[in-house]
């Protein structure tokens, strides 16, 4: 299928995993997309080892965003990108199906290589998996061969899909993409089982809790917040993850994780573009979400995760990039 984000199709615990970043919209202060950080914000997650983007996400703030600024977004990030590694955008921001259908094609002729549908915009949260599941298909008709992907985003509220939903859409053969946020290795594993047949097809896992564990288990990749303060270290546990020489360190970077999730969580984006600016990107903290207060207390804990995040990246042996 074109537009695939597969890396190849050998094993699913042997083939190659790839880091792709759920992309920061840098804004000038005054509000406004500061398209230049932004082309310098690709740059960085190409030159840390991406092996594709995630465009207009909610770490996008793209609820925050006009329907004209996304699509505007994502020509921007496709022209810098310039077919180096896939891109991928979310089409889905509510309405009645035919809308939303409308809007991935609008999506898709921005020429990405595939459109992701948030799975909390298809149905009301209490309304039954199949309501959901009819209107997947009546999107599924109404977007022609377009490759889609799906994405458990906690905004307007979190609908996980179930492995058998999962497995029913990618035999379909429109899927080849799934942001997973079940937070469950357990469910994750099943989930995989939507591969068996479909190489085309990649589940990247959004929570760092048990990284090295859905690796091992057969996901195509990583996808997760945490790319957002150091790209090179998810690409690097993406790489190393199997490798029998270096298994202490891929222990201490995942103990890293684990011990930093909530520091990096707390009035996410802000504290990750603060983050970046310590490494010397030049971006605004500025964020149209409303997050919570960026305190000193909080900030003196990035301060610490930036002096943390030194002392492991020389236990490792990882290169410092300089932004």
């Amino acid at each position: 299928m074109a537009g695939s984000l597969k890396l190849n199709t050998i094993t699913m615990e042997q083939k190659e995993k790839g880091f792709i970043p759920v992309m920061l919209t840098p804004f000038k202060d005054n509000g406004e997309i500061d398209y230049d950080v932004l082309t310098k914000l690709t740059e960085t997650y190409l030159q840390a080892g991406a092996k594709g983007l995630f465009a207009n996400c909610l770490s996008s703030e793209m609820f925050e965003l006009s329907d004209n600024e996304r699509l505007q977004l994502i020509k921007h990030v496709i022209k810098i990108v310039n077919g180096a590694v896939p891109v991928v955008a979310t089409g889905t921001f509510g309405g009645p199906i035919a809308q939303q259908a409308e809007f991935v094609k609008k999506v898709s002729d921005t020429g990405t290589n595939a459109v992701i549908v948030i799975t909390g915009l298809l149905a009301d949260e209490k309304e039954a998996d199949a309501i959901f599941d009819e209107r997947v298909f009546q999107l599924f008709d109404l977007t022609g061969n377009i490759p889609l992907g799906f994405y458990e985003c906690p905004v307007p509220y979190k609908r996980v899909l179930s492995p058998q939903q999962l497995i029913r859409f990618v035999d379909s053969g429109r899927v080849i993409y799934h942001k997973d946020t079940c937070l469950d290795i357990e469910q994750v594993k099943e989930k995989l089982k939507a591969g068996n047949h479909h190489p085309e097809f990649g589940l990247y896992d959004a929570y760092m809790g048990h990284a090295v564990d859905t690796l091992r288990a057969g996901s195509a990749g990583l996808s997760c917040i945490q790319g957002n303060y150091f790209p090179e270290l998810i690409v690097w546990l993406c790489d190393n993850y199997a490798n029998q020489h270096l298994q202490q360190e891929v222990g201490l970077v995942q103990q890293f994780l684990i011990d930093n999730m909530d520091v990096m969580h707390n009035v996410y984006p802000i504290v990750a573009k603060y983050y970046l600016n310590k490494r010397g990107l030049n971006i605004s903290t500025f964020t149209r979400r409303n997050v919570g207060t960026f305190t000193n207390a909080i900030q003196t804990k990035i301060d610490g995760l930036y002096t943390d995040y030194a002392n492991l990246q020389s236990q490792i042996g990882i290169e410092v990039q300089v932004y």
